[in-house]
């Protein structure tokens, strides 16, 4: 309170040494003050310019990172191989960007200003395209491009003349009963603007129609073995991200087989070992009802069933193994997807669980080889991402799963706290058993299948976002193509019977070519008019 009082004693001080009363402070802003102000600097352009900006930095890490929205096999992966930092990245919602709290917040806060600069702006736009064009300028010889010259004909015959080589302007004319001097004022180019505004409008609108699409619509991955099948159904999902008002009761009752997968790589050269091609041949029924129909499935060729399409995302080997206890019964007998550690070789871990195995539990944690061959250290690797030599090597366990404790398990997650180790086994083919010690019983590698990683996504307002992306294409295509400009021609009686003319035109942006289209325009219309010898008196460029 004493720094205040000194502070005001010192202005009255200083406003008495300058003869007059100190200035009262400005009244503090009421609430209503502050909403206005706030308001206002939320819908300025600056202010949605700004949180476009941001919305595509808050983007980058969507693109780095893997999405659990898109795989989550890619998103365990990388826990796997960064155990540190992926706990912090995944607190701040790195793997789920697009669905993440501080992501929608910009999100909003985008729409809301767009909402508030767009449409203030669309209405100004419309009272102006309804307007009368402006009037003729008092001085034509002041603005950036002026031509003079004279003529036979009177003042009617300039403008009817001006207004036929002007029809497609919007013209308005206007005379003066004093001198009988007749003017002309037009004006195009209205599509500029409507395209500036077309394509704020659109991204409004794309916007909304990517937030109607989040909330009625869902999207979820599954992971299915060459010869098995799916239904959509929640059960069916490995991970499902439904919409806000979506009842899993409504989805769409199609279902599919995958009868065969087929990949191709490059052979040989520098590019040894990349994917040429995949495909995946489907069996599907739109419905139970439905008749059956085929469908080959590729990357960015996703299969349409009833308003969803179902995507190919990845795809990876599933050994089959069958396992019999100690008394030599069969008690596993199925393919096990392995999740590849790396696309070049398609090197794949994988978990194989049997909990009917008797008294004991028996577990493997083993590593998938489509190629195997020995590497520079000796060690066994795979040199090539198809089945050319296809090997298993397991670490076996025997003891307690921990499957009965309630707790969620991932199915590419071993615990072996409870768990005794029973060795690692020699290098399977297919075909080929590992006698398990002590007399725990024999697993056999009897061959593999492909599967495939898919995603369904179903979006109802995939169409209206399309229309919206394409009227914005549109929009931004007539604001860089369209010139918007004005013409003023002015018709002057003289004392000798001639008349003088003045044409004038003004550009919204410096362009050569509209200077060349005034030029040309005040040429042809000199032309028009003469019938005789004209005078030509000046020009301004």
């Amino acid at each position: 309170m004493a720094v205040a009082s000194d502070q005001t004693s010192a202005t009255e001080a200083a406003a008495a040494e300058r003869g007059r009363p100190a200035d009262p402070p400005p009244p503090a802003l009421s609430a209503l003050g502050w909403a206005r102000w706030t308001w206002r600097t939320l819908t300025s352009m600056r202010t949605a310019l700004i949180l476009l900006f941001l919305l595509a930095v808050g983007a980058i890490p969507g693109s780095m990172l893997p999405q659990r929205g898109v795989s989550v096999e890619q998103v365990r992966n990388y826990f796997l191989e960064h155990p540190e930092l992926a706990p912090w990245l995944d607190r701040f919602y790195l793997f789920d960007v697009y669905s993440s709290p501080w992501y929608a917040a910009i999100y909003l806060l985008l729409f809301v200003s767009l909402t508030g600069c767009v449409l203030p702006r669309a209405l100004a736009h419309y009272r102006a395209m309804r307007a009368r064009p402006p009037r003729t300028p008092r001085n034509l010889g002041r603005l950036p491009y002026s031509a003079t010259f004279t003529a036979s004909a009177p003042p009617a015959r300039v403008l009817g003349e001006a207004r036929t080589l002007l029809r497609r302007h919007r013209t308005e004319t206007e005379t003066d009963g004093r001198t009988g001097a007749a003017a002309l004022s037009a004006e195009t180019g209205y599509l500029r603007e409507t395209g500036n505004v077309l394509f704020h409008l659109a991204l409004l609108g794309l916007l909304a129609a990517l937030a109607t699409g989040s909330f009625l619509g869902y999207r979820g991955n599954m992971l299915v073995v060459e010869g098995d099948g799916f239904a959509n159904a929640v059960t069916s999902y490995d991970s499902y991200f439904p919409g806000t008002a979506v009842d899993p009761a409504d989805l769409q009752p199609f279902s599919f087989t995958l009868e065969e997968f087929q990949a191709t790589y490059v052979e040989e050269g520098r590019l040894s070992g990349q994917a040429a091609s995949f495909s995946a041949d489907l069996a599907y029924r739109a419905s139970p009802e439905a008749p059956e129909r085929r469908h080959t499935l590729e990357v960015n060729k996703p299969l349409s069933v009833g308003g969803a399409q179902v995507y190919l995302l990845g795809h990876g080997y599933a050994p089959e193994f069958r396992v019999e206890n100690a008394r030599g019964e069969v008690v596993f007998d199925q393919p096990v997807p392995f999740i590849s550690r790396e696309e070049r070789t398609f090197t794949s871990d994988g978990v194989v669980k049997v909990p009917d195995a008797g008294e004991q539990q028996l577990g493997f944690t083993g590593v998938f080889l489509p190629s195997a061959a020995e590497g520079p250290q000796g060690d066994l690797v795979s040199e090539f991402p198809a089945p050319r030599d296809p090997v298993v090597t397991l670490t076996g366990y025997r003891g307690d799963l921990g499957l009965g404790d309630g707790s969620s398990q991932s199915v590419f997650e071993l615990q072996t706290e409870d768990m005794t180790g029973l060795g690692e086994s020699p290098e399977l083919r297919p075909g080929e058993s590992w006698k398990l010690p002590d007399g725990a019983g024999t697993i056999t590698f009897t061959g593999y299948r492909d599967y495939i990683s898919m995603q369904v996504n179903s979006n109802p307002a995939r169409v209206p976002a399309l229309a919206a992306a394409s009227a914005a294409v549109l929009g931004l295509l007539a604001t860089l193509f369209v010139r918007p400009r004005r013409v003023w021609v002015r018709a002057t009686p003289r004392p000798d019977g001639r008349t003088a003319v003045e044409v004038a035109g003004l550009g919204k942006s410096e362009n050569a070519a509209l200077t060349a289209d005034f030029h040309r325009f005040a040429t042809s219309l000199r032309d028009r008019l003469r019938d005789g010898p004209a005078t030509e008196t000046g020009t301004k460029e």
